[in-house]
């Protein structure tokens, strides 16, 4: 079929699994990268990836909506926010993330590159 393309996460393209509680899945289509990631309780950027990716905050930004879980976001100024399920999100470099409660978190995010 001309004009569609699909990919299903089930067969990535990219499967990052180098992060402590964390697995990202990514897919080309479109000529755009999509990335799935599951962040399971107790995941934190500062604890899980920092050490990995030598940055003392985060330096991607991200754009994407939550499926499932909430994360809790705090900038290097101090500023903070909870995206939960069923939000879509967009955040600055220069920040700290965490998995907040029990619940896994599942997002998908098109824009930024997620702990690289």
């Amino acid at each position: 079929m001309s004009g569609l393309e699909i990919k299903s996460f089930d067969s990535a393209d990219e499967v990052i699994d180098k992060f402590n509680n964390a697995k990202i899945e990514a897919v080309n289509v479109g000529g755009q990268r999509v990335q799935r990631f599951s962040l399971a309780p107790g995941w934190r950027w500062s604890k899980d990836v920092a050490p990995i990716v030598g940055t003392d905050s985060c330096q991607a930004t991200h754009l994407g909506v939550v499926v499932s879980g909430s994360v809790m976001i705090e900038h290097e100024d101090g500023s903070t926010g909870t995206y939960s399920a069923g939000d879509a999100y967009a955040v600055s470099p220069g920040h700290d993330a965490w998995v907040v409660g029990q619940e896994n978190v599942v997002a998908f995010e098109f824009a930024g590159m997620w702990g690289e």
